[in-house]
């Protein structure tokens, strides 16, 4: 799995320009799923992210997580991240899980994710969304299992 952390004071996601999902400050979370990823690279991933120290403390370093900066979550998820840009100028999308196991994947990611953390937002698998945010810093962190 990857997950691409991004640092915001607010993001919203959109589908039909309809709102459906808003956080003030946190972490806007783009999240790939790739073939052999499970439950346990799933846990590992989002255990990191909230432990993940990438907010200020009160001499400006990232010792925070987004808990402790009382930050929420808003994940979507993000199929070309499974992209294979190795070769060619084409992505090559082998390496991502087929559409239903991503779904299925998503959406237990984010149960767990709902039991240990709030506030939390999320996309609509498999829709064109549109994405707004303002990013923070801007810090942009790429986690990987």
């Amino acid at each position: 799995m990857k997950a691409l952390l991004q640092r915001v004071t607010s993001a919203h996601v959109s589908v039909d320009d309809e709102i459906i999902g808003r956080i003030d400050k946190g972490l806007l979370v783009l999240l790939g799923v790739e073939k052999h990823d499970g439950e346990t690279n799933a846990i590992k991933l989002l255990e990191k992210l909230l432990a993940y120290r990438i907010f200020p403390d009160e001499q400006q370093r990232m010792n925070r997580n987004v808990a402790e900066a009382g930050g929420g979550l808003l994940i979507v998820s993000q199929f070309t991240l499974a992209a294979d840009t190795s070769k060619g100028l084409r992505p090559s999308f082998s390496s991502a899980a087929a559409p239903d196991e991503a779904r299925r994947l998503y959406e237990w990611f984010l149960a767990e994710l709902a039991q240990r953390h709030q506030p939390l937002a999320c996309g609509r698998f498999g829709a064109n969304m549109q994405v707004h945010l303002i990013n923070d810093g801007p810090v942009t962190f790429l986690l990987e299992t």
